[in-house]
């Protein structure tokens, strides 16, 4: 058994693994995995998207899945303490919290294991799921050029996770002081869209968007990119904000249908924590 918490921790031949094992997730095989096993599962009531998909794949692979809210993790009892007992009962745990400090001290004290559903400095399911919806549209996605428009928060710092396990370019365009060490950096969108495949965003906080200005993705902006190329907004995302309500209506814009594969990626994440 094995942990999911940065991407940066896998190799290249875990991510194939974990897509491979979505590939038969999908043509029906492992149904029924999860029977008699619980995922014990803490979230924020905030969480739509990646609380719908985990619920919903551990009750598909035949689970059950007990819900606590994020802030359990943050009472006086020491983790170590709170491992020990639910080592008696649960057979593997899901953790979206703001501190992944926390999230790595429970994979380290825990016997079953842990996946990251989301901290303030990562969220590899989402990118990871994202980067297995691309495998299955673009000849060579890992030959494709991506850029992200967006703080240096945790969707970009996990689009540069995944950069460095996988080896494809990454390039950012936010405005000054917002900058990831380590990615060529824009700040001006229509000179970073040029050359590039695939446009992801991030949403920004109200009291920054100023500072973006320069790094909305409309529709003319998208029409500088490559042929073919793929805007890719991190839900939720803001018409008007980060990108451009016009963008949203064509078909750069990889549709709603493209996160279908967030439930699947999970389950297989699952699985491939198990194996």
């Amino acid at each position: 058994m094995k942990d999911f918490i940065k991407l940066s921790g896998l190799k290249p031949d875990d991510i194939y693994k974990i897509f491979s094992i979505t590939d038969d997730i999908i043509a029906g095989r492992y149904n029924g995995f999860l029977g008699g096993k619980s995922a014990v599962m803490f979230f924020p009531a905030s969480s739509i998207r990646t609380r719908v998909t985990f619920e919903k794949g551990i009750y598909l692979l035949g689970g059950q899945s007990i819900l606590f809210p994020d802030d359990a993790l943050d009472k006086k009892e020491n983790l170590r303490d709170v491992c020990g007992y639910l080592d008696n009962w649960a057979d593997i745990i899901i953790v979206r919290h703001k501190d992944i400090g926390l999230v790595e001290k429970l994979a380290g004290y825990s016997e079953v294991p842990v996946i990251n559903a989301m901290t303030a400095v990562n969220h590899p399911c989402e990118i990871l799921a994202d980067l297995y919806s691309l495998s299955n549209i673009r000849e060579n996605f890992i030959n494709d050029q991506y850029l992200f428009c967006g703080r240096n928060g945790n969707i970009g710092l996990a689009w540069k996770e995944a950069s460095g396990v996988l080896g494809f370019d990454l390039s950012q365009c936010c405005g000054y002081g917002y900058e990831m060490d380590g990615v060529k950096v824009y700040h001006n969108i229509k000179e970073a869209v040029k050359g590039k495949d695939i446009i992801c965003t991030d949403s920004l906080p109200a009291e920054i968007l100023n500072d973006f200005s320069g790094c909305q993705i409309t529709k003319e902006v998208m029409e500088m990119a490559n042929p073919g190329a793929i805007l890719n907004p991190c839900p939720p995302f803001y018409r008007g904000e980060e990108v451009s309500g016009d963008v949203i209506e064509t078909g750069y814009f990889a549709g709603y249908a493209f996160k279908k594969n967030l439930l699947t990626v999970q389950q297989a994440v699952i699985i491939w924590c198990f194996l």
